[in-house]
């Protein structure tokens, strides 16, 4: 997971922003999840690849920003999106498959595949990220709400408060 989630962004970024900097144009988005601003159960991996990707991302805007860099960073942060991710085991390694028949496992897949089919249009995303790079906004929230009260819960639960608890469904509403 690390390798696809985490790694597969670092590669890109040190792929192409050499480029965009002899050109002093171009555009990074890095594609992390509501999973990179909030730990979730059962994704303890995922999460941390996202939350590397975000923390990634501020680090390359921060350092462009300093160079005065003409090259633009966002982060992608979505929840659920209508799109055939909830069906990866189709692409998963024959040796790998017998996890699927897993009671757990199976439980994990139906309520991902219900929170996709619930989410947002893939087209809306799309729209947000045309908009972000032409805008160079660095944050890119298609679940906004979610994106911002997790922050705030957090923010609350490191001042004293409770734990942040976890809103699976939360996360299919822009």
């Amino acid at each position: 997971m690390l390798d696809v989630d985490l790694l597969g962004v670092v590669y890109g970024v040190n792929a192409f922003v050499p480029l965009f900097l002899e050109q002093n144009e171009g555009h990074v988005v890095n594609t992390a999840s509501l999973a990179g601003l909030g730990g979730a159960p059962g994704m303890g991996p995922y999460c941390a690849a996202k939350f590397a990707v975000v923390g990634l991302s501020e680090s390359l805007f921060q350092e462009l920003l300093l160079q005065g860099s003409n090259v633009g960073v966002s982060v992608l942060c979505p929840g659920f999106v209508k799109t055939r991710i909830h069906e990866s085991a189709r692409n998963m390694p024959n040796e790998l498959v017998s996890y699927n028949e897993d009671p757990t496992a199976r439980f994990i897949a139906d309520m991902a595949s219900e929170a996709v089919n619930a989410g947002i249009d893939p087209g809306d995303v799309a729209d947000q990220v045309a908009n972000a790079v032409t805008t160079k906004k660095f944050w890119i929230l298609p679940h906004e709400r979610s994106a911002l009260r997790t922050t705030e819960l957090r923010l609350e639960w490191m001042r004293g408060g409770d734990p942040m608890r976890f809103d699976l469904m939360g996360a299919t509403k822009p």
